[in-house]
């Protein structure tokens, strides 16, 4: 099967793009055709694949989101993003839009060209310990604070704890922080692609909610990934303690599209 694709990226965490609007994907595609087109020797290569389908409902289009390993994924801040700058390229949207990504998220450009995402409510930040916690920001996150994120081993100790025995199961995204006064320093490990990646965009969301919590950095808050920066925002319910008006801001930029023949790449 020939596919003409898209590759975008936002702050270095990639997608392949596929246009549903012009060819149907409507039963969606086999893993292993994902698979091989996110393998980066031996396909285009990205951390994910995307697909944005028409709707009938009141709302400008559907977000499908597969991780590297071909599997279905959850929520993709990144992806989000990245969807929103492919539907403006392809002139379904304009400079705002409402999309279903799982829940119905809001997006808008910014004159700088930078894009703000609105995530899920959080109902939670939970608490391990000290330094380690676990938060949904529409995937899951554990979030570990560091002393200093250029000596952690993201590769190493991030698949122990993904593989752990309380989580191996279902599987979760690791996250290494270095709170600072001014900003955040973060690296992931994110489970579906199973290694570190540039950026992860429900990651930072969590990091920057972390930071929150214990009252150490609010407003716009900056976090730096290995792949770029991005800033979150929220508003925290003190009745409840959830996070609401979550807004992930940050760019998306197409580096180049072309063709491919999907049985020249698929291995037994």
């Amino acid at each position: 099967m020939k596919i003409s694709f898209y590759k975008y990226q936002g702050a270095g965490n990639d997608f392949i793009m596929l246009d549903g609007f012009s060819t149907s994907y409507d039963s969606g595609l086999d893993h292993r055709v994902v698979a091989a087109l996110c393998d980066r020797r031996f396909g285009v290569g990205a951390d994910g694949l995307i697909i944005i389908n028409p709707l009938e409902e009141l709302l400008d289009f559907e977000m499908l989101y597969y991780n590297a390993d071909g599997k279905p994924g959850s929520m993709c801040g990144n992806g989000g993003r990245c969807a929103f700058q492919f539907a403006r390229d392809l002139r379904i949207i304009s400079d705002r839009s409402e999309f279903l990504a799982t829940d119905v998220h809001e997006a808008f450009l910014h004159d700088d060209g930078n894009i703000s995402l609105k995530m899920s409510d959080v109902k939670q930040v939970e608490r391990l310990d000290a330094r380690t916690f676990v938060v949904d920001t529409g995937s899951p996150h554990f979030v570990r604070i560091v002393d200093d994120i250029d000596a952690v081993d993201v590769f190493r100790e991030g698949r122990a704890i993904r593989y752990s025995d309380a989580y191996k199961e279902k599987g979760i995204n690791v996250n290494f922080i270095e709170i600072l006064s001014d900003r955040i320093r973060i690296a992931t490990y994110e489970r579906g692609v199973e290694d570190e990646t540039l950026a992860c965009g429900t990651g930072v969301t969590a990091s920057a909610l972390v930071s929150m919590e214990l009252n150490l950095l609010n407003g716009k808050i900056r976090v730096e990934a290995k792949g770029g920066t991005l800033f979150v925002e929220a508003e925290r319910n003190t009745g409840n303690g959830q996070y609401v008006s979550v807004w992930l801001t940050g760019p998306a930029v197409k580096t180049f599209e072309g063709t491919i023949e999907t049985e020249d790449i698929q291995r037994s």
